[in-house]
């Protein structure tokens, strides 16, 4: 979702509308030359590199306690075989919402955040067909953690836009 149009920090300028959603397209692991091997693949939800290394994508949801709507990174999880294996036998099972959570690895670096997102531990929850997994962080101090526990203001939700806007 998009809100209205904002003044943004960093250039002065006023851009057109305030993100609540990011999502981003590969693992932290993937590059453009695995594409040309058979035993790697990146689809959209799911992706495998050199047959052996497992991904899903799910959503982080960071509750904003002065806004209707929360903010959604878009990321990639790994999960062991067996996991990926099971999470992929339920795909199309309306019970799949019943599954237990998948333990993972965050395998995004998200912008914005010291230190590095990258390997942080999660639990994947997986959600009705249709509807990607939640993806729940190990309850650390790690910021994106705290944020995820106590939620963000919009003056943060505007941080990452200004960070988004400028790279």
């Amino acid at each position: 979702m998009i809100s209205p149009a904002f003044t943004c920090g960093s250039c002065g300028q006023v851009h057109d509308g305030l993100p609540f959603a990011y999502s981003m397209p590969a693992p932290a692991y993937w590059s453009a030359e695995m594409a040309e091997n058979p035993a790697s693949v990146l689809g959209e939800e799911q992706c495998v590199i050199n047959d052996e290394h497992f991904f899903v994508r799910g959503r982080i949801v960071l509750p904003v306690r002065d806004a209707d709507e929360d903010l959604e990174w878009g990321v990639w999880v790994s999960l062991s075989p067996a996991n990926f294996s099971r999470m992929a036998e339920v795909f199309e099972n309306p019970a799949r919402v019943h599954e237990p959570p998948y333990f993972g690895w965050l395998s995004t670096v998200l912008p914005g955040y010291e230190p590095t997102t990258l390997n942080l531990k999660t639990n994947l929850h997986t959600q009705e067909i249709g509807v990607r997994p939640v993806i729940e962080l190990e309850p650390t101090g790690h910021p994106l953690a705290v944020e995820q526990r106590e939620g963000i203001t919009v003056a943060r939700v505007r941080e990452f836009a200004e960070i988004a806007f400028h790279q």
